[in-house]
């Protein structure tokens, strides 16, 4: 690929000959950022929050039903699928409170600078999900909308997502 080419440019090339590609391995081969990547995407499948917001999404988030949250470090995927626990204040961090079993953890909300409503395919299905990206443009975590035992997302989801990109539904 030529070092002329615009990142948008790169990135189309890069799916023209790799179209399974995650987000992630774009940002690896073409050395930015996650958030570089994500933000280079249309409209339809991109939007941009502050993450000023992360609280009160997290907080809706909860009442979605099962989600499939995902934390990737280093080349290592953890996946988490059932729902997104509640969570409070406490200390500097918002607490997880996943019953005991369920996913639990503290989350440092003042490091998440940026969230990307994604909404496009990956490994050939209709995805859509919720990216907490740091400062740096690395992904904390990503939270993507919830299937049926068919592997169909959960259509109170896909309508709750819509509202969060349209600003609505936020506690």
């Amino acid at each position: 690929m030529s070092s002329e080419l615009t990142l948008s440019d790169r990135i189309s090339e890069l799916l023209a000959s790799q179209p399974m590609i995650r987000p992630v391995e774009m940002a690896r081969q073409l050395g930015v950022s996650e958030w570089e990547i994500v933000s280079q995407f249309g409209a339809d499948e991109f939007v941009a929050l502050p993450g000023l917001m992360a609280q009160s999404i997290l907080e809706s988030i909860s009442d979605w039903g099962k989600v499939t949250t995902i934390i990737e470090v280093k080349g290592f995927v953890f996946e988490f699928k059932d729902a997104f626990p509640k969570g409070k204040l406490g200390f500097g961090y918002y607490n997880l409170q996943g019953g005991g079993g369920g996913l639990e953890g503290h989350l440092k909300l003042d490091a998440v600078t940026d969230i990307a409503l994604l909404s496009r395919p990956l490994r050939g299905k209709e995805t859509h999900a919720i990216l907490f990206y740091a400062e740096d443009g690395a992904c904390i975590f990503k939270i993507y909308l919830g299937r049926d035992d068919k592997g169909d997302i959960f259509t109170h989801q896909i309508a709750a997502f819509h509202a969060l990109k349209e600003g609505q539904n936020v506690a």
